[in-house]
């Protein structure tokens, strides 16, 4: 629902979102958030009975969920969501530091292996850390491009009739200059010149 009225004979556009920059970005960040939501369902699926408990296996499912949700919203050019992405991409990218030391320390024998090997779940971890060092720095790009700013633009973009004929008004605080208080000297008429 549009809380924006507008003129009959004009529309809003985003002329942000038009720039070729700005559908990149936006393209980058929802693909960055899909594939920290793989790489957080593998894990989690891959290392599911040594994850510390159902509690940390519940969360990652659903950081995951958040993730595809937001590249959803993203895709939409929700701009408001990015620095909460960002955010969640700083606290994840702090526990994939601490926790991917843990994946290759249980690479042993006599240990009960996940259904992924050790070794390539501590790959995987290790791997989440600059995909969301990345996403930190996509969602910031994003938010930095102004995708809400909005302008009113006549149907079409051609001005209605009449328009666009008159001078623009002039900016607020102006004051036209006085026209010149008048000479007390007043030049000689003609006849009048002394011979």
């Amino acid at each position: 629902m549009e809380s924006t009225t507008v003129r009959p004979g004009y529309e809003l556009w985003r002329p942000n979102r038009q720039k070729a920059q700005a559908k990149t970005t936006k393209a980058i960040v929802s693909f960055v958030l899909l594939v920290s939501a793989g790489l957080l369902l593998v894990i989690t699926i891959g290392g599911w009975p040594h994850l510390g408990g159902a509690s940390v296996a519940v969360m990652s499912l659903l950081w995951a969920g958040l993730y595809v949700f937001f590249a959803f919203l993203v895709a939409r050019w929700s701009r408001g969501i990015l620095p909460v992405a960002a955010a969640l991409a700083i606290i994840l990218a702090i526990f994939a530091a601490v926790a991917a030391p843990d994946w290759f320390a249980r690479s042993k024998e006599g240990l009960d292996p996940p259904a992924l090997p050790d070794d390539l779940l501590g790959v995987l971890t290790v791997l989440v850390v600059p995909v969301q060092l990345l996403l930190i720095t996509v969602a910031m790009v994003g938010f930095n491009q102004n995708w809400h700013v909005e302008e009113e633009r006549p149907v079409g973009g051609v001005p209605l009739a009449g328009e666009g004929t008159e001078e623009p008004p002039p900016p607020p605080g102006y004051e036209p200059l006085a026209p010149p208080p008048p000479s007390p000297y007043e030049p000689p008429r003609r006849g009048d010149e002394p011979s």
